[in-house]
C-alpha cells in the first residue's frame, strides 16, 4: 500500500523559513513534487523533481526563495522555503507520479502553512 505523508507546515512571520517533508512508501517513483492550495484559489504547482534529482522544477513565484530536495534512500522529499511571504500562505500537498507521463496519482493529506505579515 502506498502511503505518501507531509509534515513540517506551521505558522511564521514573513521574511522567515520553514522545512516541509514528504516520506512516501509503497512503492518507487518516478518524479514528486509540491503543490499548495490557498483559501478560494485553484491548487497551484509550486516545486518538482524527479527522482534521479537531475532535473528539478519551480514555480516562478518561489524560484530562487524555495528549493526541493530528496534523500533517496528514506524515500523523503523536502521543500525549503525562505523569506517567505504572506502570499506564500497555502496548504502544501506533496505528490508522487508512479510512471513517467500518468500524472499525480499519489497525494499527501496537506500541511498548512500560514505566512503572518
Amino acid at each position: 500500500q502506498v502511503h505518501v505523508v507531509e509534515s513540517g507546515g506551521g505558522l511564521v512571520q514573513a521574511g522567515g523559513s520553514l522545512r516541509l517533508s514528504c516520506a512516501a512508501s509503497g512503492r518507487t517513483f518516478y518524479a514528486m513534487g509540491w503543490l499548495r492550495q490557498a483559501p478560494g484559489k485553484e491548487r497551484e504547482f509550486v516545486a518538482a523533481m524527479n527522482w534521479s534529482g537531475l532535473s528539478t522544477y519551480y514555480a516562478d513565484s518561489v524560484k530562487g526563495r524555495f528549493t526541493i530536495s530528496r534523500v533517496s534512500a528514506a524515500n523523503t522529499v523536502y521543500l525549503q522555503m525562505n523569506s517567505l511571504k504572506p502570499e506564500d500562505t497555502a496548504v502544501y500537498y506533496c505528490a508522487a507520479e508512479s510512471t513517467a507521463g500518468n500524472g499525480y496519482d499519489y497525494w499527501g493529506q496537506g500541511t498548512q502553512v500560514t505566512v503572518s505579515s
